[in-house]
């Protein structure tokens, strides 16, 4: 079954390109819209209404959620769901929703104000992470290894303009890399560690530190396909932590860059994703 699928999106990156040149190969033709070109809440909307599916991919962390909500709404085929996408974009979200499903997460903190921050200090032992609820690609986290400067630290949080802003989670450190699971419909396709390249402490695969790919470890596929579970079938990024007590998801990216997992790994994550849309308009 064939079909006009729109990847909506702030712009076209490797991702994009990769998905558009693979649409072909199943039947699929997939095309840009530009998610500030939208202008949606009519019932049947100009912008969209011709695509037999949409799958949003915008980097921004309220834009994908409320576009996704309306594409529904308007009864669009919509990848990631709604719900999914909302619940990746806010990160205190995700982590009292897995959670409460039995799901590792970090231990962690809510920080709106200074005197959390310091009751936070209190609970979680230093080295500690900063890292804003909204928020993505490792911007704004913030490693705190002593005390006597994490009051300076959280000066710019206060003079950040908006409460929005404002809204941070600490959490402990755990040092070491990280592992980024590529999960397409309830697949996993691909998994990669991740690793500090020396010159910054982040290892966030957005900022194109060291890679390699590993085995797909039982308990990895096991917090994987809980996951799944709690948030539906989509595409998704899983980033895991390793823990002396095994591993902790992170975070949940609703639309993951996936160029490093594919160059480490070797899988073919565009064509998968393909896969995926056309088994959901049949």
């Amino acid at each position: 079954m064939g079909g006009r699928i729109a990847i909506v999106a702030d712009r076209i990156s490797w991702e994009e390109r990769r998905l558009i040149e693979t649409a072909p190969d199943f039947g699929l033709q997939a095309e840009w819209v530009n998610d500030e070109s939208l202008c949606l809440g009519h019932p049947d909307p100009q912008s969209i209404g011709t695509y037999d599916a949409v799958l949003v991919r915008s980097r921004s962390y309220t834009r994908g959620g409320l576009l996704a909500t309306l594409a529904e709404a308007a009864k669009i085929p919509t990848l990631n769901s709604a719900a999914a996408i909302h619940a990746c974009e806010n990160k205190l979200t995700l982590r009292a929703v897995l959670r409460n499903a039995g799901v590792p997460v970090p231990d962690f903190r809510l920080v709106l104000s200074r005197k959390d921050f310091e009751k936070a200090l209190e609970e979680l032992s230093l080295p500690v992470v900063l890292k804003p609820v909204f928020g993505g690609m490792g911007k704004r986290v913030t490693l705190i290894r002593h005390s006597d400067t994490a009051q300076s630290v959280y000066d710019y949080v206060e003079d950040l303009g908006h409460a929005f802003e404002q809204a941070c989670l600490v959490e402990p450190y755990f040092g070491g890399g990280s592992i980024r699971c590529l999960v397409v419909g309830r697949e996993l396709v691909g998994a990669a560690e991740f690793r500090s390249n020396g010159t910054d402490w982040r290892n966030n695969a957005a900022l194109g530190n060291r890679n390699r790919a590993v085995a797909h470890d039982p308990d990895v596929v096991k917090i994987v396909e809980s996951v799944v579970d709690e948030l539906g079938s989509g595409i998704y990024g899983i980033d895991l932590f390793t823990t002396p007590s095994g591993y902790v998801v992170n975070e949940v990216n609703h639309a993951p860059g996936f160029r490093a997992v594919a160059s480490a790994t070797g899988a073919d994550i565009p064509a998968a994703v393909c896969r995926h849309v056309q088994e959901t308009l049949r």
